[in-house]
């Protein structure tokens, strides 16, 4: 990842430009676009430009709901915390500009844990599910599943939010996931995946400019069946592209 730091003994340390330098201009690409750009093009482009075509299993909106659930009772693990969700009025659509404004609100009064902590970077947005504080202007990433293990996705998931966090100028002394560790009374398991985080940092750097052209793309983007439609989640367009191949 760019302009990174790596002091003896401890892990990288993101680069220590101040955050608030951060703009709120135009948001293209989230971090859930990106990766559904990153499983299929054509998934990214549906969701932009007919997102009516989805049908969302009810199994699957029952395990969305849970992990809704759950990260909403994760935002405490570390003690108090203010939360930046917001929506625009009469929507169900975030208010991404005043989630912004809020968060930096927040990291210039002293907030210790700021969760939906929002950023943008050149139409690079994300809200990360719990950002805590270490001190003054360093800062650890947690994201957070309603999963029994780690899986790959979610620490790509995560390296997309510090990837963008690093280009806002974020000093970041760790990125972690949190899992559903098999204890009802204290459920939240954070693994360390900073190293992972950052090696992902490439990946964003080369694939960032490709999903916003296929997002803005007017043109339906032609994309075959295949492994895609399945892994690593399965895609609710899958019956009308069945339509579109004829099956």
């Amino acid at each position: 990842m760019q302009n990174l730091l790596f002091p003896a003994g401890g892990h990288p340390v993101y680069n220590r430009s101040i955050m608030n330098k951060q703009k709120a201009g135009t948001m293209s690409i989230s971090k859930t676009d990106f990766m559904r750009g990153m499983q299929c093009p054509k998934m990214l482009w549906l969701d932009a430009h007919r997102p009516e075509l989805k049908v969302i299993p009810p199994d699957t909106q029952k395990r969305l709901d849970r992990g809704n659930e759950f990260g909403d009772k994760a935002m405490a693990m570390f003690g108090p915390y203010q939360e930046m969700t917001a929506y625009i009025p009469g929507t169900q659509y975030p208010d991404k500009r005043k989630m912004i404004r809020s968060t930096q609100q927040a990291i210039r009064a002293g907030v210790e844990n700021i969760c939906e902590a929002s950023f943008e970077h050149e139409g690079c947005f994300c809200a990360v599910d719990i950002l805590h504080r270490m001190e003054d202007d360093v800062w650890e990433l947690y994201e957070v599943k309603d999963s029994p293990e780690v899986k790959p996705q979610f620490i790509r998931d995560a390296g997309y939010q510090a990837w963008v966090l690093d280009k806002c100028g974020a000093r970041l002394d760790g990125v972690f996931v949190v899992y559903h560790y098999n204890d009802e009374v204290d459920p939240f398991e954070p693994v360390d995946v900073t190293e992972e985080a950052i090696e992902f940092a490439h990946v964003v750097d080369e694939n960032i400019g490709r999903l916003m052209a296929v997002k803005e793309s007017k043109t339906e983007i032609e994309t075959p069946m295949g492994d895609q439609c399945e892994t690593p989640y399965a895609c609710w367009y899958c019956g009308y592209c069945r339509t579109l191949s004829g099956e």
